[in-house]
Formats: C-alpha cells, sequence, structure tokens
C-alpha cells in the first residue's frame, strides 16, 4: 500500500514538472480600460451598464441618471460633475475615485465597496448607503448634509450612513 502512495507521488511531481501549469500575473498596466475618455460627458442615463469597469477615466459631467450600475467599477476615477440621480450601484466599487459636485440623490448604493474615494459637495439626498463600506472620514462628511428617504426601499439616508 506505502509503495503506491510513493509511487503515485513520483507520478504526479513528474507530470507536474514536466508539464507545468501556465501562470499570469496581472498588474494595473494590464488592466484595459472597457469603457476610455470617449464616455467623458456622455449621457448614459436609464442604460444597463452592469459589470462595465472605469479605469483612470475622466467621466467629468456625465450623465449616469437612472442607470443599472450593479457590480460597476470605478477605479481611479474622476467623477466631478456626475449624475448618478436614482442609479443602482449596488455591489458596485468606487476605490481611488474622486466624486465633486455630483447627485447621488435617490441612489441604491447598498454593499458597494468605496473605499479610499472621496466625496466633495455630493447630494446623497434619498441614498440608500445600507452595508456599504466607506472610510470613516467620508461618511462624517457626508452626515453633515445627509437627509431625506430612498423612495425603492424606505431606508432613511442618515441611518444607512450610520450618521450620529
Amino acid at each position: 500500500m506505502k509503495y503506491w502512495q510513493i509511487l503515485a507521488s513520483v507520478v504526479l511531481a513528474v507530470v507536474l514538472f514536466v508539464s507545468p501549469l501556465s501562470a499570469q500575473a496581472a498588474s494595473s498596466s494590464s488592466i484595459t480600460r472597457s469603457a476610455g475618455d470617449e464616455v467623458q460627458g456622455q449621457d448614459f442615463s436609464g442604460q444597463n451598464l452592469i459589470g462595465t469597469e472605469y479605469t483612470n477615466v475622466k467621466l467629468e459631467n456625465t450623465n449616469f441618471s437612472n442607470a443599472n450600475l450593479r457590480g460597476v467599477v470605478f477605479n481611479g476615477t474622476i467623477l466631478e460633475g456626475v449624475n448618478l440621480h436614482n442609479v443602482d450601484f449596488r455591489q458596485g466599487i468606487a476605490y481611488l475615485a474622486k466624486f465633486k459636485n455630483a447627485d447621488f440623490s435617490d441612489a441604491l448604493l447598498t454593499d458597494a465597496m468605496m473605499l479610499r474615494s472621496v466625496f466633495d459637495h455630493v447630494d446623497v439626498t434619498g441614498a440608500d448607503f445600507t452595508n456599504a463600506i466607506l472610510d470613516g472620514v467620508e461618511i462624517k462628511k457626508l452626515c453633515v448634509n445627509a437627509s431625506g428617504v430612498n423612495s425603492k426601499t424606505g431606508v432613511d439616508t442618515r441611518e444607512s450612513l450610520g450618521c450620529k
């Protein structure tokens, strides 16, 4: 019995070393933009953009109002003056994103991960941030003007942010 285990181990090791599986590493330079600079200022209102990735692009003055942005990724993206009114950004990711003068009113942001992102002068009236993950400093900034109740979930914005 022991002999067969040793033999099987040796055969497996030979197979793995003779024909190793190829490995591929990902780096930030290998990530392709699924949406480039041509989207800046575009009107994507009401569109289904599930799973789209925006990496290192400027989306200034882009209109995403009423769009389905579930699982969308904003990575290192500038979103100044962007309209996100009534968007569905559930389970979305905004990492190192810069939101300035953005409209998040009545948006669904539940279970979104928005770490290391900046929110300057944004409207979050009626937005639902339930289970969203944001940096503490940004939550405090958002709580200053947070108000309203989300029209779809009935969740109070201040409560979903954990405002005191």
